[in-house]
């Protein structure tokens, strides 16, 4: 009788990128708990050692490497790193790369670059030689962690969200593209998610609108159905489930994970 799937990961490698804080360290914690060999990626290594600690404390491991993954030389050496340390990769979850925020007036040349370099190329640099490899090999599963941001546009998140509508696209196109290869690719987008990037953005519109960051956050927590923020480990789960056996139909689907604020068909 055909084995069940489940959500083990019983060893597998899964490369988690901003792996440091937020919703990667929290998908580092999951895929870990799972029983996956975790080989995490993120700019600053005393973050990275830092992370590791901690999930040390629990009683789980993750093997760590420091990369600016906005330079493709430096993501294809993170890529051959946890190949070479780790194992052939069986996972992908991309939830690295944060764009700044930033108001109208202060948008121009250098604040689109920022963006596009901070969280388009900085998933796409990894991304393609990843896939490539699962490829080769007729197996695997790439995660991108991208951002409700891309499909509700904010005033403060332009460049930003422009880069999460290219990963949009880019996810399910690679979806297309490797699907008869054995890879599979789907993205998640979180709303507000209780993580530093959202205290990054309270202060942009309370800065822009010159009222208090609590009042600011009261209401934009108002306008979320479920009444509350999500959670890291909330996002976590679900990065779980798409890249285990259990969703091995599911591939090029975007999933909005925001408690229903953007509500769309």
């Amino acid at each position: 009788m055909k084995q069940a799937p489940t959500l083990s990961f019983d060893g597998s490698v899964v490369l988690i990128t901003g792996a440091s804080k937020g919703i990667g360290l929290a998908c580092a914690r999951a895929f870990a708990r799972a029983g996956a060999a975790v080989a995490g990626v993120s700019r600053s290594r005393e973050n990275l050692d830092a992370a590791r600690r901690a999930l040390q404390a629990e009683g789980l491991e993750m093997r760590v490497h420091a990369a600016d993954l906005s330079d493709p030389a430096a993501a294809q050496a993170a890529v051959d790193w946890a190949e070479r340390e780790c194992g052939p990769i069986a996972v992908l979850v991309n939830s690295a790369g944060a764009a700044r925020r930033y108001a109208p007036e202060q948008l121009g040349p250098e604040a689109f670059r920022q963006t596009m370099d901070a969280k388009y190329f900085s998933y796409m640099h990894i991304q393609d030689p990843v896939a490539k490899l699962m490829a080769g090999r007729g197996r695997g599963s790439i995660v991108n962690i991208v951002g409700q941001g891309g499909k509700s546009p904010g005033i403060f998140h332009i460049g930003g969200g422009a880069a999460n509508a290219a990963l949009m696209l880019a996810t399910v196109g690679y979806a297309q593209a490797y699907a008869g290869r054995g890879v599979r690719v789907n993205a998640i987008n979180p709303g507000m998610t209780q993580t530093h990037r959202v205290e990054e953005g309270l202060a942009v519109a309370a800065q822009a609108s010159g009222r208090p960051r609590d009042e600011v956050l009261a209401e934009q927590v108002a306008g979320i159905p479920l009444g509350r923020l999500a959670q890291p480990e909330e996002i976590a789960n679900v990065a779980l489930f798409l890249a285990s056996d259990l969703a091995s139909y599911v591939t090029g689907a975007v999933i909005p994970m925001d408690g229903c604020a953007s509500p769309s068909i």
